[in-house]
């Protein structure tokens, strides 16, 4: 590959890398070429049509756009419509099923209550206080504050064990804050006020995105293919492993991964929703997705139902990187190598990779666009670039 004359390289084809290039070429006119050492564009929220059934499968786990940035909302929408669908997740524990984020269904089912909604937060705060936590210092403990330890203990505390590979009280407490606690009926797993789906896929979505005449898409190139080619007054924008660009210099990050292990079920319906966790710790994989259930608006979608059975491992060189596992001594390592970014003026770190953080497709597209703006004043090479007019 020849990339003499490259003033723009984009390393990653996520929502991150995808909106910077599309942003870089239909606003500053300035040519881009993005790297992806995959396959396929889209980062982890790719999907794609099953041959045998026709469903469309969330190759690395269901994704739903949710988001409350207007401007983000109205920029994805440029590339294409998306559904009304509102996403909700049951979860299982011996042998009983129940809606998550904690609801007032959740409380009464399990406890065997018929509370209102006044009367659901002033039992969830008494639960809470048995245990005495006032100031939470890891996971475990934030969510003992949160909802008491029964609901803790049946329906978070195996779940995160699979997870993470770790005893709860060992992980940061803002990992648990991302689960809503309500006192209604609401089962929606998100707040957003904009939700959903886009119509004809992830895959559909984001290539058009990298449609742009300006915008050069080489697939199966990693960076380390290209890193002795690219001229010294390119800007690089960077959405892979942070520690990888460093070659491990300093170690390696921790990270968890997933495997998926796929069927396809003789039945038009095999559990009812699209997504069921297994809360126990005796069950090896943490949830089921079941995606026909994602797109309603398709019918029914055939006699036949398509699976993926979601098992946690540990990350391995040469495995897919998922969740950035932020302990005190990986947060320490991450500063130290972002330290060496300042030796690196037209290098620029984003994306769930590049910043070791847990991104929803919102923050990511978020990020990016704070990101042009910012270029539209700084330019690649110490010049603003212009924008088309």
């Amino acid at each position: 590959m020849d990339l003499s004359g490259v003033r723009c390289l984009v390393v990653g084809a996520g929502f991150w890398g995808a909106t910077l290039a599309e942003r870089i070429a239909a606003g500053l006119g300035q040519r881009v070429l993005v790297a992806d050492r995959r396959g396929h564009p889209g980062g982890n929220c790719y999907s794609r049509k099953d041959e045998e059934t026709g469903i469309e499968a969330h190759v690395y786990g269901t994704h739903v756009f949710h988001t409350k940035n207007a401007r983000v909302w109205e920029y994805v929408n440029r590339f294409g419509g998306f559904s009304g669908y509102r996403h909700r997740v049951w979860t299982e524990h011996q042998g009983r099923v129940y809606p998550l984020p904690i609801s007032l269904a959740t409380l009464n089912s399990f406890y065997g209550l018929n509370l209102r909604p006044a009367e659901a937060a002033a039992f969830i705060a008494g639960e809470a206080a048995r245990d005495g936590v006032r100031e939470p210092s890891n996971l475990e403990e934030k969510a003992v504050s949160l909802l008491g330890r029964p609901l803790y203990e049946a329906l978070i505390q195996g779940y995160t064990r699979k997870q993470w590979n770790r005893d709860p009280r060992e992980l940061p407490p803002s990992i648990i804050t991302r689960l809503p606690v309500r006192s209604s009926y609401n089962t929606d797993y998100f707040d957003d006020p904009w939700q959903g789906l886009p119509l004809d896929g992830y895959a559909a979505l984001i290539s058009r995105m990298l449609a742009h005449p300006l915008i050069d898409l080489c697939l199966g190139v990693s960076y380390a293919d290209i890193a002795g080619q690219i001229p010294a007054d390119c800007r690089v924008f960077y959405s892979g492993p942070v520690d990888e660009l460093f070659r491990f210099s300093l170690g390696a990050l921790e990270w968890r991964s997933l495997r998926f292990e796929w069927s396809v079920e003789p039945v038009a319906d095999f559990q009812g929703c699209p997504v069921l966790n297994q809360a126990d710790a005796d069950i090896p994989f943490t949830r089921t997705h079941e995606f026909k259930h994602l797109h309603p608006e398709r019918g029914p979608q055939g006699e036949k139902t398509l699976l993926a059975r979601e098992y946690p491992l540990n990350f391995v060189p040469g495995g897919e990187p998922f969740y950035p596992v932020n302990t005190p001594a990986n947060e320490a390592l991450l500063a130290a190598y972002r330290e060496k970014l300042r030796h690196f003026p037209r290098l620029t770190l984003g994306g769930r990779l590049g910043s070791y953080r847990y991104l929803d497709m919102d923050a990511a597209i978020e990020a990016a666009l704070a990101c042009f703006d910012a270029l539209r004043e700084e330019g690649p090479a110490g010049k603003p670039w212009r924008e088309r007019p």
